[in-house]
């Protein structure tokens, strides 16, 4: 029987469509989570892998697929290593209800409200600042690289820590919900190369943590005064007080074209 003919003996019901429907979403939305990220490239590497060994089992290579069929049997753990933040990124993201987003709105709009005026008085200062806004990941273990505080978001405070000659305005300030967990504190930097050669410390600082983790970094650039934001690997730079109002709210603002995002390149 040719293979148009065992097609037609085919049944798709409802079921099957909404199988396909539903798998092809979550593969969408994990390509969207990834996109950016060093995730996205080692899964193109894995592709490459699956393609080879393919191919040298049409071709009967015996050793290829034999060395390839070792390195997918043990490669499960190396991956599960390797993809460790964006795994707890993933889980975190998904994990976020819209109905405890409810609950936590008028609280947030108050954080949004003392972080953004905070933003506002650094920037015309042109004091260098780094803000760090923990979501579903937990940022304890940054949190105590630094000075471990307990302290609710105030605009003035967040001022006075960034303010020379604090022992604290070289490092981060971390919020988790509307309390400062801790300040001066130190995190992983970005290894890609930065396009704009214009992006320091805090900027990389910035981009490794929101590779790792689903927080949003806010940073205050000392030189020009401009306001960036990191998230999920990218960084938009010259964010206007209102859009950055919305994304502490948890609401993704509209990009302009003077926005485009500085990403990492390997």
């Amino acid at each position: 029987m040719s293979a148009l003919g065992a097609l037609r003996f085919l049944s798709i019901d409802w079921r099957d469509v909404l199988e396909i429907a539903l798998t092809a979403f979550v593969i969408y939305r994990l390509l969207l989570l990834f996109r950016g990220t060093r995730a996205l490239q080692m899964l193109v590497g894995i592709v490459v892998l699956v393609v080879a060994y393919a191919a040298a089992w049409v071709f009967k290579l015996t050793m290829i697929t034999y060395l390839l069929g070792l390195v997918f049997t043990y490669g499960a753990f190396a991956l599960i290593v390797l993809f460790q933040p964006e795994l707890r990124a993933t889980l975190a993201h998904l994990g976020q209800s819209r109905l405890a987003r409810v609950f936590r709105g008028m609280r947030t709009g108050v954080v949004a409200s003392e972080v953004v005026s905070a933003v506002e008085a650094l920037r015309h200062a042109r004091l260098g600042a780094l803000l760090v806004v923990e979501r579903g990941v937990r940022l304890g273990d940054f949190a105590r690289s630094g000075t471990a505080l307990l302290a609710r978001v105030n605009s003035e405070l967040v001022q006075a820590i960034f303010t020379p000659p604090s022992p604290l305005h070289d490092g981060a300030v971390i919020i988790r919900g509307d309390t400062i967990i801790g300040a001066g504190c130190i995190l992983p930097l970005a290894q890609g190369e930065l396009r704009d050669k214009s992006l320091g410390t805090r900027h990389r600082a910035a981009l490794g943590l929101s590779e790792e983790t689903d927080a949003l970094a806010i940073v205050v650039s000392e030189e020009s005064g401009q306001v960036s934001v990191a998230e999920h690997g990218r960084l938009r730079r010259d964010v206007s007080p209102d859009d950055l109002r919305a994304l502490l709210e948890g609401v993704t603002p509209r990009v302009t074209a003077e926005q485009a995002a500085v990403a990492l390149r390997p």
